[in-house]
C-alpha cells in the first residue's frame, strides 16, 4: 500500500484512518472556524487524522437558483486561514484547469468532483501542481476504470492520489454504494476514501435541489471502515437543514464525536486483520 504525505496527515490503506470533514459551502471563517474546531477536537480526541474540507463554490448544482458559494478569493483565503490556525491540511474541489495552480497554492488537496473524474485536461492540470489529488469517482464509471484515471494523473509525475467512492448512479434520483468497489480500488494501493455524505444524496430529488437520507451516512462509513480503508469523507453541519447546500445528506456536528469514536473503533480491528480479496 502507498503513503501519501499531506502535511501531518500520513493517508494510507494500512495506517490510521483519516476524517476528510467540514461543510459541504464554506459560509464564512467564523463558520468554517467553529466546525475546524469541533471536528479537530473530536478527530484528536479518537486519535483520527484530520483533513478540512470545504467548497469556495458548488458548480454542479441542481438548478440555476442553487447557491453556489463564497468564490475563489473568499474561500482560499478562508482555507488559509484554518490550515494556519489548526495546522491541518485542507481541501477544496476544482472545476477547470485554470483553477487548479492558484487553488494549490492554498489548499493540500485538490479535489475533482465526480461529474469531472474523466476529464483529462483537469486531472493534468491538477497533477502538475504537485498537490494531493483526491478524485471522486463518477456516478457512471466501474470502480476498475478508477486506474485509466490513476494512469493519467500518475502522467504528469504525481503519485500523491487518493480515490473516492461516492455511490453509482441507481435509476432516477437515487445512488448505491457498492462496497465491493473499495478493494478493487485499493487494488491500485492508493488510499480509498468512502465519501459517506455523498453516497446518500438523492441527485434532484427535490426537483430544483438533491435530497438525501443523513441518516445513513454512518451506516455506509461503517461499512466501509470494516474493510480498512484509508479515509472517510463527512460532511457536516451544525444546523444542516438549514445549510445552504447539501444539507439532507450532512450529519449533524452534534453527533460527529459519536460517530468518529466508532469509526475509530472498527478502524482498528479492519487495520489489525485486513480484508483479503
Amino acid at each position: 500500500m502507498k503513503d501519501v504525505e499531506i502535511g501531518s496527515v500520513t493517508a494510507s490503506n494500512d495506517r490510521p484512518l483519516t476524517i476528510i470533514a467540514g461543510p459541504c459551502q464554506l459560509e464564512s471563517l467564523d463558520h468554517a472556524r467553529m466546525i475546524a474546531t469541533e471536528m479537530a477536537r473530536v478527530c484528536d480526541t479518537h486519535g483520527a487524522q484530520f483533513v478540512f474540507k470545504g467548497s469556495y463554490d458548488k458548480a454542479n448544482r441542481t438548478s440555476l437558483s442553487g447557491k453556489r458559494g463564497l468564490g475563489m478569493d473568499e474561500g482560499l483565503a478562508i482555507h488559509a486561514a484554518i490550515r494556519k490556525e489548526f495546522g491541518c491540511p485542507v481541501l477544496t474541489d476544482v472545476h477547470a484547469p485554470d483553477q487548479c495552480a492558484p487553488v494549490a497554492e492554498v489548499c493540500d488537496i485538490l479535489q475533482i468532483p465526480a461529474f469531472l473524474s474523466r476529464q483529462t485536461d483537469l486531472l493534468l492540470a491538477a497533477g502538475e501542481t504537485g498537490a494531493a489529488i483526491n478524485v471522486k469517482k463518477g456516478q457512471f464509471l466501474a470502480p476498475w476504470d478508477m486506474a485509466n484515471v490513476v494512469d493519467k494523473v500518475e502522467s504528469t509525475g504525481n503519485r500523491r492520489i487518493l480515490l473516492t467512492e461516492r455511490g453509482v448512479s441507481f435509476g432516477y434520483n437515487a445512488l448505491v454504494a457498492d462496497m465491493r468497489s473499495l478493494p478493487e480500488m485499493m487494488k491500485t494501493g492508493y488510499p480509498v476514501v468512502m465519501d459517506a455524505t455523498h453516497a446518500v444524496a438523492q441527485p434532484g430529488g427535490l426537483g430544483g435541489a438533491s435530497g438525501g437520507q443523513r441518516e445513513f451516512a454512518p451506516v455506509l462509513a461503517r461499512a466501509a471502515v470494516a474493510l480498512g480503508i484509508g479515509a472517510v469523507f463527512l460532511e457536516t453541519h451544525e444546523d444542516p437543514d438549514n445549510a445552504p447546500s447539501d444539507g439532507p445528506n450532512m450529519i449533524r456536528l452534534a453527533d460527529m464525536d459519536g460517530v468518529i469514536r466508532t469509526l475509530m473503533a472498527l478502524d482498528a480491528v479492519a487495520k489489525a486483520d485486513p480484508a483479503r480479496i
